[in-house]
């Protein structure tokens, strides 16, 4: 395995910008000489930690990079920015841009399958894959990336999706702008509301008693996928919380019979990541 950490702001210095250090891990699996797999092209991965913008969970970050590569991904784990450090909307949908752009660009020197790519996304990290998955055209990120690409397919785990105030995740919205929301925030933040024909398929998890991000978050998202007509996969478990991550205890520290259950969602996104890109 070929694992290299890259600062965004070398390759693309307006991201530097206000103090902003984005970065950027790529676990690369070495190709097989010896099974004639030299030349393989290998799926892609990109990972969105939650930690409502304010900043990106460990726990959802590494552990999930292992995870997918083990399944043969290129994984590139993106540590964006966060309010925390007084970075706002759009920094963050444009390093995911930056992310696309360099899979693009290095497809080559990284055996990148550059149809095959995919973004996964926790809780915030969820809002931002999704963001990025339904406005990748908008006018904030083809300012900086006039060719920016879209991804072919989307995994979401206990996503903040919708700026509603009947279920938002008030914080995550406040930490990505850097003020309170404001009614005609709604329409431009709601992932929801941005789906359209072009948005890609997606997988969905998220738990029932969720009282941190409302379920009602993935289902709005679903539902508006099923309106387009888009393919998805949803899976609402009956128990859990947020952020059980792995479910397991290299991310839990008392694992129990509710985690066993849930954790079957790796797997599970595996074989739908693997059936959708190779549809």
């Amino acid at each position: 395995m070929k694992y290299e950490k890259l600062f965004l702001k070398d390759s693309y210095s307006f991201l530097g910008e206000n103090g902003a250090n984005p970065t950027l891990e790529i676990y690369l699996p070495y190709n097989m000489t010896e099974m004639n797999r030299e030349n393989q092209k290998r799926p892609c991965i990109i990972i969105c930690p939650g930690g409502g913008y304010s900043y990106c969970s460990q726990r959802e970050s590494e552990p999930i990079a292992f995870r997918y590569l083990q399944a043969g991904y290129n994984v590139f784990l993106l540590t964006y920015s966060v309010g925390s450090a007084n970075i706002h909307f759009p920094a963050q949908i444009n390093e995911v841009a930056a992310v696309m752009d360099l899979i693009n660009t290095k497809a080559e020197e990284w055996n990148c399958n550059t149809e095959k790519v995919a973004i996964i996304g926790f809780s915030a990290g969820g809002h931002l894959a999704s963001h990025y998955s339904t406005a990748f055209d908008c006018e904030e990120v083809r300012k900086n990336f006039p060719n920016s690409k879209a991804v072919n397919a989307t995994v979401l785990s206990y996503p903040v999706i919708t700026a509603d105030p009947k279920h938002h995740h008030k914080g995550s919205f406040e930490n990505l702008l850097g003020r309170p929301l404001e009614n005609n925030d709604i329409d431009k933040f709601s992932c929801d509301r941005l789906v359209n024909e072009k948005t890609p398929p997606a997988f969905i998890w998220h738990t029932a008693d969720d009282t941190c991000v409302s379920v009602k978050n993935s289902i709005l998202y679903a539902t508006a996928l099923s309106e387009y007509k888009i393919p998805f996969e949803l899976h609402i478990f009956p128990f859990g919380g947020h952020g059980l991550s792995t479910c397991d205890k290299e991310t839990l520290n008392n694992p129990d019979i509710i985690a066993e259950h849930n954790k079957i969602w790796i797997e599970q996104s595996i074989k739908w990541l693997n059936l959708t890109l190779n549809k």
